[in-house]
Parts: C-alpha cells; sequence; structure tokens
C-alpha cells in the first residue's frame, strides 16, 4: 500500500521488502569480508600470524612503528631458511679449515744433530777424533779444519818447512811453525779448548811463549809474543785472549809464530786450520 507526499511521491506505508541482492553481489560478499578482516588486522596481529606460521625458535626483535611498542617474536632457530644458511656456513669454515688442519698434521720438523752439535760445540770434531785415536794417526783431510784460527785476521808470511834463514841468510833452515803478520799488541786466540803447560821465556828463539795442551798427544804453540796473559795449568776455551803477539826472541818484526805439535813433533798447522 501506497501514499503519495505533499511533493507528489509516493511512500510505503506498510512494512517495507527486502531488497533483492543480485546473486553475483551476494557470491563476491563473503569474500569482501574476507578482504576487510585482512585489511583490518593490526600489525601485531600480522606479525603473530606469522609467528605462529614459522614456528618457536631463535628471537627476532621487530619494532612496530606505528604503535611504538617493541614485540619480541620467536622463530624457528631450524627453519629452512635458517638451517640452509647455518648450514652452508659450517659447511664453508669446515671446508677452509680441513686443509690447514691437514697441512699441520702432515708438517715435520727434521735437523741433522751432528750439525746442530758441532755448530753449539766448535770443539766438537776435535774431541771426536782425538777421543778415537791418537794426534798421530789421524789423517790430514781428517783433521783439517779442527783448530780456530789464532789471530782475526789471518795473513800468511813464512810457511812450515824448510827455508832461508832471515836471520843468518843460510839455507836449508828448517821452520817449525806458520808464521802470520800482525802488528804488535794483536790478540792471540786459543786455537782450542785445553790446558796450559808452559808460559813464558823460550831460550831456543822462541821469546815469550805460551804452549796449550789439547789432549791425546796434540798440542799448540805460540811465539815472539809481546806478553801473555794465562799461567801454567790454566783451562782455556777455543777463542780465548791467551797473548799479544810481538817480536820477541829470534825474531826480526811483529808476527805470530804458530806451531802445532803431535805426541812431541811438529807439524804444519795449516793442515789442521
Amino acid at each position: 500500500m501506497t501514499m503519495q507526499n505533499a511533493r507528489g511521491r509516493r511512500r510505503a506505508t506498510g512494512p517495507a521488502s527486502e531488497p533483492r541482492i543480485p546473486e553475483t553481489l551476494a557470491a563476491e560478499r563473503p569474500r569482501d569480508a574476507q578482504r576487510e578482516v585482512r585489511r583490518r588486522r593490526s600489525p601485531f596481529r600480522q606479525v603473530t600470524d606469522f609467528a605462529a606460521a614459522s614456528g618457536v625458535g631463535q628471537k627476532v626483535g621487530v619494532a612496530l612503528a606505528a604503535t611504538g611498542l617493541l614485540l619480541t617474536v620467536s622463530l624457528p632457530g631450524t627453519g629452512p631458511v635458517m638451517a640452509s644458511a647455518e648450514q652452508g656456513s659450517a659447511a664453508a669454515l669446515s671446508s677452509s679449515a680441513r686443509p690447514q688442519v691437514s697441512a699441520q698434521a702432515s708438517a715435520k720438523v727434521d735437523f741433522s744433530r751432528t750439525s746442530v752439535s758441532t755448530q753449539g760445540d766448535p770443539d766438537s770434531k776435535l774431541k771426536q777424533l782425538l777421543s778415537a785415536q791418537s794426534a798421530g794417526s789421524i789423517t790430514r783431510a781428517a783433521s783439517a779444519g779442527t783448530l780456530g784460527p789464532p789471530l782475526a785476521v789471518m795473513i800468511k808470511s813464512s810457511p812450515f818447512g824448510y827455508r832461508v834463514s832471515p836471520i843468518t841468510g843460510g839455507v836449508g833452515e828448517f821452520h817449525r811453525g806458520q808464521d802470520f803478520a800482525a802488528q804488535c799488541g794483536t790478540q792471540v786466540f786459543a786455537a782450542a779448548s785445553g790446558t796450559v803447560t808452559f808460559s813464558g821465556w823460550h831460550p831456543f828463539g822462541g821469546g815469550n811463549r805460551v804452549v796449550i795442551d789439547h789432549g791425546n798427544g796434540l798440542e799448540t804453540t805460540y811465539n815472539h809474543l809481546s806478553s801473555s796473559s794465562v799461567r801454567v795449568g790454566q783451562k782455556v776455551n777455543r777463542g780465548d785472549v791467551v797473548a799479544l803477539s810481538g817480536t820477541t826472541g829470534a825474531s826480526t818484526g811483529c808476527h805470530l809464530h804458530f806451531e802445532v805439535m803431535v805426541d812431541g813433533e811438529v807439524v804444519d798447522p795449516l793442515g789442521w786450520l
């Protein structure tokens, strides 16, 4: 039933009937409602849903700028993404460390004990020779280099053996040692470890003289010295200063007359130096 209002329009006087909605719009309404609900979900709700879908595990701080709240959400420490990343890092670390471990395990340090012993103890070769046999049975090849230099600078002058006498000019004089040129006052060193058996004046042309016994028949003598700094019975080591060079005794100038004696007999010093 309808009535006409003042303006001539009709209006309903009875109960209003429910408008009919097309079927296509009715089908879309639930879908729109879902979108609206999704759109109205708060950031807090969205993060909570994401955390629930991911599981529980490693903590991640999420700052909600819209609300000013700080939300701590637990994410899976062994989730697919994190697990693959961690496994990849572990594999990379393992592969990079493996060659180092292998190199360390296969590394080997080796050295010659003989050379170390000889370098640490310069008398080692001489001691071995003298302990194995007497000085008289040692060959020149074996004795070479077993004695140290008696001077810092070795300048050979008159050699061992027969020569023309620098004093008398006579031919056929036997020179009992090796002469080395040296200014007077030059330090003279012990050629090897031993015991001083003589320190004083030599009446047969040696002037001031020092004799050192190295054991098993091996001795060295130092002649024409300006002075000596050792006494009889004193133990000396290779390289110790035992005297100063000079020109005392049967000498024509400052030098060192160096002798090597084996079982009391002089031999060529160059066979031992």
